[in-house]
C-alpha cells in the first residue's frame, strides 16, 4: 500500500498543482466579471479525457467552497438583492437537480460532443460580451425564473453556465451590476449544494462510477478548491487594475481553443455513432 501511494506521489502532486492553477485562473476571472468559474473548469476536466458526468460533480463541489466563500462576502458588503435571490435560487436548485440527474444517465461519448458544443458556444458568447457595451433597460423580475430554471439546467448538465446565462442576462435587462453579481453568486451556492447533491445520490445509487481513482479526482477536486480559495481575495483587486472585458475576452478564448482541441479528439469517436455518420455522408464531409 505505501508502495503504491510513493508510485502515485508524483502524479498526484502534478495533478493538484494544475488543477490549482486552473483553479486560481477560473476563480480570479468569475471574480471579477461574475462569470467563466465553471465554464473554464469543464474545458480543462474533459480536456482531460474526464467524463463529463464526473467533471461536472468535481467542478460543483469545489464551488460549494468557493461561492459560499463569496457569498458571505457579498452579504457583508450588502451587495444583494434580496427579491432577485428568492426567485432565483428556487429556480436554479430546480433546473439543477434535473439537469444533474440526466447527465448521469447518458453515454458519456454522445454527452461529452453535447458539451463540448455547448462550452463552445459560450465561449463565443463571452468573446461577444467582452466586446460590446451593455445596453440599458428598465430592469424588471418577469423573466427571472425562467431564466434561473434553465442555467440551473445547463450549469449542471455542461458543467457551467450559471454565470454566463444568468449574469449576462440581468444585466443585459439592465439590473444594477453590483447587484446583479452579489445575487447571482449567492443563489449559486444554494444552486451548487444541491446539484452536488443530487450527484453524489447518483453516485451512490451506482448511476455513474468515477474513473481513474479515488485518489486523483481527490487530488484534482483539492486543486480546484485550494485555487479558488487562494484567488478570491484578489478578484476585487483584479477588478480595479486590468479591465473586466480583457478578462473575459483571455477566458473566452481559452474555452473555444479548448473546444476545438477537444472536438477534434472526439470527432473519430463520433463517427461510431450512426446518427453522425449518416450526417457526415450527408454533408459529404467524408
Amino acid at each position: 500500500m505505501l508502495e503504491a501511494l510513493t508510485d502515485l506521489w508524483p502524479a498526484l502532486a502534478t495533478t493538484f498543482v494544475l488543477f490549482m492553477l486552473v483553479g486560481f485562473f477560473a476563480q480570479l476571472v468569475d471574480g471579477a466579471v461574475g462569470m467563466a468559474y465553471g465554464v473554464i473548469s469543464s474545458s480543462v476536466l474533459l480536456a482531460f479525457g474526464i467524463p463529463p458526468a464526473q467533471a461536472s460533480a468535481t467542478i460543483h463541489v469545489a464551488e460549494c467552497f468557493t461561492t459560499g466563500a463569496s457569498g458571505v462576502s457579498h452579504f457583508l458588503h450588502k451587495n444583494i438583492d434580496w427579491r432577485l435571490f428568492w426567485r432565483l435560487a428556487p429556480a436554479g436548485v430546480l433546473g439543477g437537480v434535473v439537469g444533474a440527474y440526466l447527465l448521469t444517465g447518458f453515454d458519456p461519448t454522445f454527452i461529452k460532443a453535447v458539451v463540448i458544443a455547448y462550452l463552445g458556444c459560450l465561449g463565443v458568447y463571452m468573446l461577444y460580451r467582452a466586446m460590446r457595451k451593455m445596453r440599458e433597460e428598465p430592469p424588471h423580475l418577469d423573466h427571472i425564473v425562467p431564466t434561473g430554471l434553465v442555467g440551473g439546467f445547463l450549469d449542471a448538465s455542461g458543467g457551467g453556465g450559471w454565470g454566463p446565462i444568468v449574469t449576462s442576462t440581468l444585466l443585459g435587462h439592465g439590473h444594477t451590476p453590483r447587484y446583479v453579481i452579489g445575487s447571482v453568486n449567492s443563489a449559486e451556492f444554494v444552486v451548487t449544494i444541491a446539484i452536488s447533491l443530487t450527484f453524489l445520490f447518483a453516485l451512490i445509487t451506482g448511476r455513474f462510477e468515477i474513473e481513474g481513482g479515488l485518489l486523483v479526482a481527490g487530488a484534482s477536486l483539492l486543486g480546484l478548491i485550494m485555487g479558488g480559495l487562494l484567488a478570491a481575495p484578489l478578484a476585487g483587486y483584479v477588478t480595479k487594475t486590468m479591465p473586466a472585458r480583457v478578462l473575459l475576452a483571455a477566458a473566452a478564448v481559452l474555452v473555444i481553443g479548448l473546444s476545438i482541441w477537444q472536438g477534434i479528439q472526439l470527432w473519430p469517436r463520433l463517427l461510431e455513432y450512426p446518427v453522425f455518420k449518416d450526417m457526415v455522408e450527408v454533408a459529404g464531409m467524408r
